[in-house]
């Protein structure tokens, strides 16, 4: 008689009988199911960064894109998100997207003007007057003219912008009620040409900073004011070295979704269609999120000490129309994408 010890456990037996059940490829070792292999190693690991802080939309939304990704690939896919400048700022960001040290980025529609100047066009001072002419246009013609242009430089984009928002300037000296109060403002724009542009012909005083030096400028009086949507004002907490907020809608800004075009053409054309699908039906998400964020943030961010005031643009304009700002511009951009941009947002100038 067997003693107890020699007698084969039955969990044991299973244990067996399942893995006898695995094909073996010779010494190499077991061959695992598919899904087991992706759950162990993902084919393609992105990396994605971004400028904003984690409570902005564009994270919110990017995290459950990339989640989404993850699993209708069967973990083929996982794009890891590197927010709040954690990989550098904008330019440092493009620079890598280009290069390949990043795999995805979210410029702003200036940010990436210095490889495709024409995604400044929707960046115009006062061009746009509502959302339903922005999307239109971004949607459209003109965000197809411009799209065509990422390609030149080795990018792949989705096919929908996401959302930033109108303009609106801050101070922490006074409120900007028309053009005349901009005189010599130090005002911190964008690190691009439009920006730079349009507060100079507007008679300001602007710098070009990254968007991770804002707080601490404002904060130091490198500069007295700021231009960004409500949305950045709030994430950002902006609001804790500001004082007025001054309602100009000067101009639209937006995220282009870009890709490095390398990391793009090795993915299999199911993981494109993947990836495609869920960051443009993200974007759409977003938009509205920024929409709803920015409608109702005027009353918290007044609760927070921000004083706010209506701008009328009529000013404005008149101010950019004398510096010659327009005429500039459609100069820069052409005569086919200025008419692709009055197609949408009416006569410009």
């Amino acid at each position: 008689m067997k003693d107890s010890a020699d007698r084969p456990d039955p969990r044991r037996r299973a244990v067996l009988r399942s893995l006898a059940a695995v094909p073996v490829a010779g010494a190499a070792g077991l061959i695992l199911p598919a899904a087991a292999r992706a759950a162990q190693a993902p084919q393609f690991t992105l990396k994605y960064g971004n400028n904003l802080p984690t409570s902005h939309p564009l994270n919110i939304r990017t995290q459950q894109a990339a989640k989404r990704v993850e699993q209708e690939s069967n973990g083929r896919v996982v794009i890891n998100i590197f927010p709040n400048n954690q990989l550098g700022g904008d330019t440092d960001m493009l620079a890598q997207v280009r290069s390949g040290g990043i795999d995805m980025f979210t410029p702003g529609t200036m940010v990436i003007a210095p490889i495709a100047p024409v995604s400044a066009i929707t960046a115009v001072g006062f061009a746009f007057q509502s959302y339903d002419q922005v999307w239109a246009a971004v949607d459209g013609k003109l965000g197809d003219h411009i799209r065509a242009t990422f390609a030149n430089a080795g990018l792949h984009t989705f096919e929908k912008m996401w959302d930033n928002g109108f303009r609106q300037i801050t101070t922490s000296t006074k409120p900007v009620q028309s053009a005349a109060d901009l005189v010599n403002m130090k005002i911190r724009v964008p690190v691009s040409a439009m920006g730079i542009s349009l507060f100079k012909s507007l008679s300001a005083a602007p710098t070009s900073l990254q968007f991770s030096e804002v707080y601490s400028a404002l904060q130091t009086k490198v500069v007295d004011a700021q231009e960004n949507p409500l949305a950045i004002v709030q994430t950002a907490k902006l609001y804790e070295v500001q004082k007025y907020c001054s309602l100009t809608n000067h101009s639209w800004d937006g995220y282009h979704f870009v890709v490095n075009g390398r990391s793009w053409d090795a993915l299999p054309a199911d993981l494109k269609t993947i990836v495609s699908r869920a960051f443009n039906e993200a974007g759409m998400q977003q938009r509205a999120d920024v929409r709803k964020l920015n409608d109702g943030l005027q009353a918290q961010l007044a609760k927070d000490g921000l004083a706010f005031n209506p701008a009328p643009a009529e000013s404005f304009r008149d101010a950019l129309r004398k510096a010659g700002f327009y005429a500039q511009w459609k100069g820069k951009f052409g005569d086919d994408a200025w008419a692709l941009l009055e197609t949408y947002a009416g006569k410009v100038a």
